[in-house]
This record gives structure tokens, sequence and C-alpha cells, in this order.
């Protein structure tokens, strides 16, 4: 069971209203549906958010560990490999950080870079909008 909505002041309603977070035995996000608020585990839409992340990430194991070991300079072999096999397990990762949370200054970041996840009044996930990397031509045509 997480310990606090994961992405907390990142989800919003259909309506573009924050959902807010409360804790009624468990972690949950409030949805205002016409002045009744309905509590929506964080569980339920944490994982539906982690589990399309994953999605995403399939496939491209190797090119996310070549990128991610440049970024922290570690560009040998065996971080590599570490860090694919840790992509590749990525659910496992997902587990623990249900469990520890997002800092809250990581999730200020990605409010600012526009990460957004849009629920509806039942808690299942519309969408997940997330910020593009830009083209590779530079914004010219």
């Amino acid at each position: 069971m997480a310990n606090q909505p994961l992405f907390a002041g990142l989800v919003i309603d259909e309506n573009g209203n924050v959902a807010e977070t409360a804790y009624v035995g468990e972690p949950m996000y409030v949805v205002n549906d016409a002045g009744f608020k309905r509590h929506i585990p964080s569980e339920q839409v944490d994982k539906a958010v982690l589990s399309q992340i994953a999605g995403m990430m399939r496939g491209s194991e190797e090119f996310l560990s070549e990128q991610t070991a440049k970024m922290i300079g570690q560009e040998d072999i065996f971080t590599k490999a570490m860090l694919e096999n840790q992509i590749k397990n990525i659910d496992k990762q997902f587990d623990q950080l249900l469990q520890t949370g997002i800092p809250e200054d990581m999730r200020a970041y990605l409010g600012m870079v526009g990460f957004k996840i849009i629920i509806n009044v039942h808690g299942e996930v519309v969408r997940v909008e997330q910020p593009s990397a830009p083209d590779n031509e530079g914004g010219e045509e």
C-alpha cells in the first residue's frame, strides 16, 4: 500500500481542477463531482500512470540505459548493463516508488514542464499529458 499520493498536485479532473489529496485509511485523490467529493484510492491512479510509463519504455531499454549512463558520466559496459537490467525490471522499481514517493521538488518540476494526469470522477485515467522533447530540427521548418 502506498504511503502518500504519488502524483499529488499533478492529478486533474476533466474540468481542469486539481484533485485534492486526503487520507481516509489510505491515501486518496479527491475529485469534486458537482459538489460531491469523490475519494479515489491514490494507488489505483498511480499504478495506472506508472503502467503507462512502463509501456512507453518497453523496447527502448538499451537506448534508455545508454542515455542514462551518459547523463551520469558512467559510460562503462557494467553501468550500462546494470541500468538496462533496472529498466527491464521497472515494475519492481515502481513498487518501491509507491512506498517512498516522489520528492516534492520533483513533483513541482514535473508540473512546471507540463506533466498532468487527467482523471474522471471514477478515478479512471483519461490521459497523461507529458512534455515532449524538442524536435531534432531545432524548431525550423
